[in-house]
C-alpha cells in the first residue's frame, strides 16, 4: 500500500490531520514533540461509483481503495545536523512514497512556531535539501570510482552529479527542472526531495471565507511543482468524528460545505500516478489501485500474483455503461463485455473479470 508521510514544524497540524483521516488516535499537542514515534493509518479513498455498482450488485460487502499515511515527528530548522529529532525524523521521510507538507497558517497565541506557510515551507526544503546533500557528499566519490571500472554505473552517476548540483544551489530535487528519467535513475537513493508532494496550507477557522487568498502565495510560490489544497485541518478533525448524515451535518455548521478532506485523499492518490479499477458482484464490490499506464496483467496482480502469472484474458466494460445496462449478466448478454489480452493498458474506472490459469 502506498505510504504519504506528513512533514511540518512543531504544532503545524500533523496529528490532527492523522485524525482527520484516521477518526482519531494521535495526541495533538500545543507542544513541540508531541509525536516522537511515527503514527500510521489508512484512509480510505472515497469514490461514489464503487458505491453505486454496489448498490447495482446487491453486494454484502463493499471494499474502497486505501492508502496509508505517516504523521511524523515534527522537523525544526537544524534537523539535517541533528536538531530535535534528527536523523530519526529524516529516516521516517525516506521510508514513504510520496510527502504531504502541512504550512501553518492560523494564528494562536497559544500554540508557539511560526504562522507564515511560507516560512514554513523555506524551513522544510532548506532542511531536507541539506540532508539531502549530505547523502550525496558521502556516497558519490565511491560511485565514480566504481564507474570507472562498471561502465554499467554512468548513467546513475551523471543523475547523482546532476542531483548534486541542484542541491548545492539549495533547489529542492522535486522543484527543479531534472528530466523525468534522471529522478528515475536517482529512485534507489530515496532522497527526500526526489518525492512528490502535497502542499497543504493549515488556515484557522476565521479564515475559511479566504483560503483562496491565504493559499495563493504559497501557490505562486511552488508553480505548479506541487499540489497546493487549503483547509481548516481542526475543523476537518473534529467533523471526522462524525459519519453519514451527521458528518453533513456537522461540515455545514462549520462553514466547510462538502469538506476538504476528500479532496485531500484524491489528491494524494492522484500525485502518485494511482488509478482504480472496479469489481463487483453479489458477494464484493471493491476499489483496486493500480498505476497509470498498468497493462491488464499488471492490473490482475494486484488482487492476486497468481492472477498476473496466468493471466488469459480480461473482460471490461466502463462503469457508467454497466450501470446504464443494470448487471454484468445482461451487459454479457447484450455483447457490451469487451475481451482483452495482455497489451490492454487499463483505463480509470474499467470493471474487470479476469479469467486465469495457473
Amino acid at each position: 500500500m502506498e505510504r504519504f508521510g506528513f512533514v511540518g514544524l512543531p504544532n503545524a497540524g500533523k496529528s490532527s490531520l492523522y485524525n482527520a483521516l484516521a477518526g482519531g488516535g494521535a495526541l495533538a499537542a500545543p507542544y513541540a514533540f508531541a509525536t516522537t514515534d511515527p503514527n500510521v493509518g489508512v484512509a480510505k479513498v472515497p469514490d461514489a461509483r464503487l458505491d453505486r455498482l454496489a448498490v447495482m450488485s446487491a453486494s454484502k460487502k463493499v471494499v474502497p481503495a486505501a492508502v496509508q499515511f505517516v504523521d511524523i515527528g515534527g522537523l525544526v530548522e537544524g534537523a539535517s545536523t541533528g536538531e530535535g529529532l534528527g536523523n530519526r525524523f529524516l529516516a521516517h521521510i525516506r521510508e514513504v512514497d510520496a510527502v504531504v507538507f502541512l504550512l501553518r497558517a492560523f494564528v494562536d497565541v497559544d500554540v508557539p512556531g511560526p504562522d507564515d506557510p511560507l516560512e514554513c515551507l523555506r524551513v522544510l526544503e532548506i532542511e531536507l535539501a541539506l540532508a539531502d546533500l549530505e547523502t550525496l557528499e558521502s556516497q558519490i566519490t565511491k560511485k565514480r570510482k566504481a564507474a570507472r571500472v562498471d561502465k554499467s554505473l554512468q548513467e546513475e552517476v551523471a543523475a547523482l552529479d546532476e542531483a548534486y548540483s541542484v542541491l548545492a544551489e539549495g533547489t529542492p530535487i522535486y522543484r527543479s527542472d531534472l528530466p523525468v528519467s534522471t529522478r528515475e535513475a536517482l529512485r534507489g537513493w530515496f532522497l527526500l526531495t526526489n518525492k512528490p508532494v502535497v502542499a497543504l496550507v493549515n488556515v484557522g477557522e476565521d479564515d475559511l471565507d479566504r483560503i483562496d487568498e491565504v493559499v495563493a502565495p504559497v501557490e505562486a510560490e511552488l508553480r505548479g511543482r506541487a499540489e497546493v489544497i487549503g483547509m481548516s485541518v481542526q475543523l476537518e478533525a473534529e467533523a471526522a468524528q462524525f459519519t453519514g448524515e451527521e458528518r453533513i451535518e456537522m461540515l455545514e455548521a462549520l462553514g466547510l460545505g462538502h469538506g476538504a478532506l476528500e479532496r485531500f485523499i484524491h489528491s494524494a492518490y492522484d500525485i502518485l500516478g494511482l488509478r482504480t479499477f472496479l469489481t463487483t458482484g453479489e458477494k464484493e464490490s471493491r476499489a483496486w489501485t493500480f498505476r497509470t499506464g498498468s497493462k491488464a496483467p499488471q492490473a490482475a496482480g494486484r488482487i492476486h500474483t497468481d492472477f498476473e502469472r496466468g493471466f488469459i484474458k480480461a473482460e471490461v466494460i466502463r462503469w457508467d455503461e454497466l450501470l446504464d445496462i443494470g448487471s454484468w449478466a445482461k451487459a454479457k448478454e447484450v455483447g457490451k463485455i469487451r475481451i482483452e489480452g495482455k497489451e490492454y493498458v487499463v483505463a480509470d474506472g474499467d470493471v474487470l473479470e479476469f479469467r486465469f490459469n495457473v
